[in-house]
């Protein structure tokens, strides 16, 4: 008997990260069914100007307080921080107005604990039913934003704006984030797959009849998303990102030329405009080739390649 206890494997260190901005009127439910199924739960108060604070610390949970709205890449960034610096083995991220469920975090944690996956995603586009649940504008903006991340990331995900995801002590120590907005939720898959860390998803249910559920403009928010899969490739792949555009445009710039000289050859006439254009052409792809020049050089520098 004894021998059994001391060869048991120890139960994990779960902690539930929340990040809330004015949700009184739901922070003590959702972190009175999240303490079901972990060790602690942490909250980051993003500034709320309403009664979060107070409720989430009455409620039993560890808050962190920020002195104003800073945005749900900052809290995010505060929830990593909140769950390495107290020593979590898994982290749970989920939202704090409702729509996400606590009851469905043992779906989450259950691929981390039994098929070695480094980050767990909650999708709402897995099952039939939960899906024909989501909004057609936002399946809209969800599918296409998703697309846009699967050409940087993990090919096969079906939800890549899900906040509710599950995290194991290895990618928490490998995953870096900087984003300050929506698109955090784009960043960490990105360093995730650059990390070759192993990603899943798993079916969840959202519950959109919650009044004055947290929304996103979908226009700027699709844009932050554009912006971060572009900065990030063009900061991985700077040869292609940036060289092979430039010597596209010195292509279209040696076309143009072309045409002048055969102009001038034939009726002896110089086209200004032609001219000015193909010079204009070439000075940007000759910058373009400078640029991903330039950055291949720093990258390898930094990453010590050259010394």
């Amino acid at each position: 008997m004894v021998k059994s206890i001391v060869n048991a494997k120890p139960e994990p260190m779960i902690l539930v990260c929340i990040p809330a901005f004015n949700e009184a009127k739901s922070i003590v439910e959702i972190i009175n069914k999240s303490k079901k199924y972990a060790d602690g739960v942490t909250v980051y108060d993003d500034g709320s100007t309403d009664d979060t604070y107070e409720l989430a610390i009455n409620a039993g949970a560890t808050v962190i307080k920020s002195p104003k709205n800073t945005g749900y890449g900052s809290a995010i960034r505060a929830l990593f921080q909140a769950a390495k610096d107290q020593n979590a083995d898994i982290m749970i991220t989920l939202d704090s107005d409702g729509q996400h469920n606590p009851d469905h975090i043992p779906r989450l944690i259950e691929p981390l604990r039994t098929q070695n996956f480094d980050i767990v995603i909650g999708s709402r586009f897995l099952s039939k039913d939960d899906k024909e649940k989501v909004p057609r504008y936002r399946s809209f903006g969800i599918k296409t934003i998703t697309k846009l991340t699967q050409s940087a990331s993990y090919s096969g995900l079906t939800d890549s704006q899900s906040g509710f995801r599950a995290y194991n002590k290895n990618a928490l120590s490998k995953i870096n984030l900087f984003e300050d907005g929506m698109a955090v939720s784009t960043e960490i898959l990105l360093r995730a797959r650059e990390k070759n860390l192993l990603a899943t998803e798993v079916p969840i249910t959202i519950n959109y009849d919650i009044k004055d559920a947290s929304t996103h403009n979908p226009i700027t928010h699709g844009i932050g998303i554009l912006y971060s899969v572009l900065q990030f490739v063009s900061l991985r792949h700077p040869l292609a990102f940036y060289g092979l555009p430039g010597i596209a445009l010195l292509g279209v710039a040696a076309l143009f030329l072309r045409n002048v000289l055969h102009l001038f050859s034939t009726t002896g006439y110089v086209s200004t405009n032609m001219i000015l254009i193909s010079v204009g052409i070439a000075v940007v792809g000759v910058i373009l080739l400078a640029t991903a020049a330039i950055v291949y050089t720093l990258i390898a520098l930094l990453k010590g390649r050259v010394k």
